[in-house]
């Protein structure tokens, strides 16, 4: 058995993972509501808990559990990332031997329900075009870092795609196709070098909407993409140039093929040409990611 001497830790935290919480805003006869589930880790200065079992400085991750809640009712809550960070300067200033507060945030995807054209007052319906999500990071005495993204947007166009030119080798059976089905599931996550004035719902619409452009396009026409680097490429770069305030953007998009179904076998129905029946497969499949900073002259 190895000694303490000859060992370290080298990071650790510790906290309370999907804490589910619903938040009902009640103006007269006009109610908003706010689902979140809520992941905290806290980094505490001592290591004693590990190295000798010592749970003196350890919070339970049940009072985590509870802050949550108890901090929505006492603050309200504006936004998932202005929620997060009261969070996590909470818990570095109550407890002052936490030196690192990680919290993540997603938000539940609730619309109101519209009948006749008009929005219910307090009814809603779960419209999952994808999920909303923060991450803050603050360390004592420190500035909170505050990243935000969306991920489990899928999206599929029908045309205006192609598979050209890639390395040709044995070991690739896929054939060149000068226009095929685009589909995929689109994750992004991208950090704010400053929150100063920033507004952060206004922010996070941008950023989706610079997806959706560069990926389908004017909607009359469309916009070609020789491949998905260089539609996630010209995304990134819409999602920087409109809000300057992010400093780097990750984009991943995994390929969700869709394989025309292969008829031939069929002699006896005389189907000779297929452009409307296809095979949907997400597994295995291609995944493309990258990642677009600001050039250091560039940044804020």
């Amino acid at each position: 058995m190895l000694s303490d001497h000859e060992v370290q830790i080298a990071d650790s935290d510790y906290g309370k993972n999907y804490v589910k919480l619903l938040k009902v805003r009640r103006e007269g006869r006009v109610h908003h509501v706010q689902e979140l589930e809520i992941n905290t880790a806290l980094t505490l200065s001592s290591k004693k808990d590990y190295l000798r079992g010592d749970n003196t400085d350890v919070i339970a991750t049940d009072s985590q559990k509870n802050t949550c809640y108890i901090l929505a009712k006492q603050n309200g809550i504006d936004t998932i990332e202005v929620f997060a960070q009261i969070l996590a300067n909470h818990f570095l200033t109550k407890y002052p031997w936490v030196v690192k507060a990680n919290i993540h945030i997603e938000q539940a995807p609730w619309k109101r329900i519209q009948q006749g054209g008009r929005e219910h007052v307090h009814a809603f319906i779960s419209s999952p075009e994808c999920i909303r999500f923060c991450d803050v990071i603050q360390e004592k005495h420190g500035v909170p870092k505050v990243s935000a993204g969306l991920k489990g947007m899928k999206i599929l166009k029908t045309t205006a795609s192609s598979f050209v030119n890639f390395v040709d080798d044995e070991y690739r059976i896929l054939p060149d196709m000068n226009d095929r089905i685009f589909c995929t599931v689109v994750q992004a996550k991208w950090d704010y070098s400053t929150t100063e004035g920033l507004a952060y719902c206004n922010s996070w619409s941008a950023v989706k909407s610079a997806i959706l452009d560069k990926f389908a396009g004017p909607p009359d026409q469309g916009l070609f993409s020789p491949s998905v680097q260089h539609t996630l490429y010209l995304a990134q770069k819409q999602a920087l140039s409109k809000v300057p305030q992010i400093s780097r953007i990750e984009l991943v998009l995994p390929n969700v093929h869709a394989y025309k179904f292969d008829f031939s076998k069929f002699t006896k129905l005389g189907i000779t040409d297929n452009n409307e029946i296809f095979q949907p497969a997400d597994k295995p499949s291609g995944n493309i990611r990258a990642v677009l900073e600001r050039n250091v002259k560039s940044r804020l």
